[in-house]
């Protein structure tokens, strides 16, 4: 019994060493949360902040459209028949008013003038001799040496070899402008922007050789909503982006009268100045300058853009930074407009935003101050 006794105590002995040291692992672990709260975030970066600044800002419209010319005139033949001998400018050619862009072949046409002007000399000489029958006709009429019917007939044929001659000449004038027509002539200063004359071709009138950009002036009709068009007025600046030119200025020369019922939108046109980038047919994407307003900007380095979203960092009072999803507008110069999702009392992270994640705690800093110039 006395064995069994001792074996006893030594097992209740055990269990309470075991129940001790239970215990003071348990309270070691219960002080591990309690230090870790207590010991102070890190900070991930230190920051400078930035608030929203008003600033006068200049109203844009975007519109795109396409670029043409601003009228192309279609040169064609006057002359019916003849062979073209010569075509003397290309596409792309830049032309003056009244130069030669073709010629046809006038050998027939002169044999014509030859000939007509040799009838012009014998209707002149006709009317000569008219002309003193029916003189020596009138001197007589006094004397009764002529009836008349003779004299009548003088007369008569005086004003018909004068009418005769008038016919001549003007077939003569006629023929003279049928050779001035095998030349082919620039109607007004401008641009060949096509030719379809071939050197040797027999053609009719009125057939096409040439089509040309009247002074070389260029349009961009854009296609603006209804609803903005009465935003819209002659002479407002236009700049226009031709696909992978440079800008082009333009000015609203018309906003069309009318809309498109499928579309609802209207054309506008925009005259645009001389560019070596431009061209017509090419699409183009521009904006009208229709004013100025206020409104809040950020410097760029402030917004973050992802997954086509903008966003900034707002900085609370626990030193944490907060992702906030923000509308914008156009930038100007090194600022971008803030359209909406952010007060304007709030701070936000200045620069280095990419760094930067949602809820990383940071250490602020003031933001240097600029440095002072130099007096001369």
């Amino acid at each position: 019994m006395k064995t069994l006794h001792k074996v006893a105590l030594a097992s209740l002995g055990l269990m309470a060493l075991l129940g001790a040291a239970t215990l003071t692992v348990r309270a070691a672990d219960d002080k591990k949360p309690a230090a870790a709260a207590a010991a102070p975030a890190r900070p991930a970066l230190t920051v400078t902040t930035t608030q929203a600044q008003r600033a006068t800002l200049p109203l844009k419209l975007s519109a795109n459209g396409n670029i043409a010319a601003w009228q192309e005139a279609v040169i064609g033949t006057e002359a019916n028949g003849l062979r073209l001998a010569e075509v003397r400018v290309n596409v792309g050619d830049a032309v003056r008013k009244g130069q030669v862009l073709a010629t046809f072949q006038p050998e027939l046409l002169q044999a014509d003038v030859a000939q007509i002007r040799a009838q012009v000399a014998e209707a002149e000489a006709a009317l000569a001799e008219a002309q003193v029958n029916a003189k020596r006709a009138r001197e007589l009429e006094s004397s009764g040496a002529l009836s008349d019917q003779q004299i009548n007939q003088f007369l008569t044929a005086e004003r018909t070899a004068q009418a005769r001659l008038d016919a001549q000449r003007a077939q003569a004038r006629v023929q003279g402008l049928r050779l001035s027509q095998t030349q082919v002539l620039a109607p007004d200063d401008g641009v060949i922007s096509a030719r379809s004359a071939t050197v040797g071709a027999v053609l009719p009138a009125g057939q096409e050789l040439f089509r040309m950009i009247r002074q070389g002036r260029l349009e961009w009709r854009a296609e603006v909503p209804a609803a903005d068009m009465a935003r819209l007025k002659p002479g407002m600046a236009v700049s226009v982006t031709p696909v992978g030119g440079a800008p082009v200025a333009g000015k609203v020369r018309m906003v069309a009268p009318t809309v498109d019922p499928q579309t609802r939108n209207g054309i506008v046109f925009v005259d645009l100045a001389r560019s070596d980038t431009a061209r017509a047919g090419m699409y183009a994407r521009g904006e009208f300058d229709i004013g100025r307003g206020e409104g809040l900007t950020l410097p760029q380095s402030a917004v973050l853009t992802r997954d086509g979203f903008s966003y900034v960092l707002r900085v609370g009072a626990d030193a944490r930074v907060v992702e906030t999803k923000v509308t914008v507008g156009p930038r100007i110069g090194d600022r971008i407009e803030i359209t909406g999702g952010l007060p304007p009392d709030a701070r936000v992270v200045a620069s280095g935003v990419s760094f930067l994640s949602d809820g990383d705690t940071v250490r602020v800093v003031d933001a240097p101050l600029p440095a002072p110039t130099a007096k001369k």
